[in-house]
């Protein structure tokens, strides 16, 4: 492995896990920003609430129909150039944007095709940096480490759309030009990683070795439980992709308040985060993955059942932490428990599996 020589060290200690995190926040808060650039403009653009919906959907797709192939890319190349690449092409994508934007020179079809790379690009990333992470630090503090990742996504998810709206008073061409510098940061800081070539070669790209992580996964009881929780917990009690209907119709506050709504489970998320990265979660992991689950289903039951503005942000705040435990115990065990040759292809399932539910 090549983690510090210190394994006693604290997480920050390692030098590469900074980087690491850094590259995560940079990433993911880019990416955020022109989320908020990109809808605003579209809307702007056409004024179609349909137009809005296919942002999303011609993000989504390519990160569907591409994860098992960015998964065994993972395994057999350096994972440190995919996430590279898998940077470079948003800081272009971006850069495109923010000149289109600055020239009013965009239409729907150009921006429909740049977040379609943007999506393409977060296929192939997210496989290849997540399995990265357990050779930067030794293997006691990888619980810490997941804990402080998920942090950074956190961070990024509440800040990014808060500076892109801080920034958007001077046009959306300036919320691309620095979500473009950002992805551009993101990449010099990869480059100061160390490589990350699979500990075995698996060969080429076959249907075998595509679908081996799902095989993988349905090998490992304990594994596939946990990730299947996570999926049917979210699936049935997505109650976030209601916020614009409660805020408007059953809490009455408006789009500001739809903003704070938004916001809270990755309060909370966050706030657990950084709990768990002092305070690793120990023994019986089983009932604290179901606890974390009853909490989530408790914290969706009060939202739905809440009028009162304050206690639907508490309910929010709520399934957000106890979301954030699913998410470390889930990628601990991913981490802990796949073999260096499989790490992306599973962690490829895994973010399926995140992505169909959500």
């Amino acid at each position: 492995m090549n983690a510090a020589p210190n394994s006693d060290a604290p997480v920050w200690r390692h030098v590469n896990f900074r980087r690491f995190w850094l590259v995560r926040i940079g990433s993911m808060g880019a990416f955020q920003m022109q989320v908020v650039a990109t809808g605003w403009l579209i809307y702007d653009l056409t004024g179609s609430a349909l137009d809005l919906g296919l942002v999303g959907l011609v993000q989504f797709i390519p990160r569907v129909a591409l994860t098992l192939w960015a998964g065994a890319l993972a395994d057999r190349h350096d994972r440190r150039r995919i996430t590279l690449a898998c940077l470079l092409a948003p800081f272009a994508a971006c850069g495109a944007l923010a000149a289109g934007a600055w020239m009013q020179a965009l239409t729907r079809e150009h921006i429909f095709a740049l977040v379609g790379l943007l999506g393409a690009a977060r296929a192939f990333e997210m496989p290849a940096l997540q399995s990265m992470l357990p050779r930067l630090v030794p293997t006691l503090l990888l619980p810490r480490a997941l804990a402080l990742s998920s942090a950074a996504t956190q961070t990024a998810i509440i800040g990014g759309p808060a500076l892109a709206g801080a920034i958007f008073l001077a046009g959306a061409a300036t919320v691309y030009a620095v979500a473009t510098l950002a992805f551009l940061a993101a990449a010099a800081l990869t480059l100061r990683l160390p490589r990350s070539v699979p500990q075995h070669d698996t060969g080429t790209a076959t249907d075998r070795s595509l679908f081996a992580g799902l095989r993988y996964v349905r090998s490992q009881p304990v594994m596939l439980g946990a990730i299947s929780l996570d999926l049917f917990a979210v699936l049935l009690g997505g109650a976030t992709a209601l916020l614009p209907i409660y805020a408007r119709d059953i809490l009455r506050v408006g789009p500001g308040g739809l903003g704070l709504l938004q916001a809270a489970p990755a309060v909370g998320a966050l706030a657990m985060s950084i709990v768990l990265s002092h305070r690793p979660l120990g023994g019986a992991i089983g009932r604290k993955l179901f606890g974390s689950v009853a909490l989530f289903g408790l914290g969706t039951i009060v939202f739905a059942l809440s009028t009162s503005f304050a206690l639907s942000l508490a309910a929010l705040c709520l399934l957000g932490a106890a979301d954030s435990v699913s998410v470390v115990i889930r990628q601990t065990l991913v981490q802990l428990e796949t073999p260096d040759a499989m790490r992306g292809r599973v962690s490829a399932v895994n973010a399926v599996f995140i992505g169909a539910s959500n």
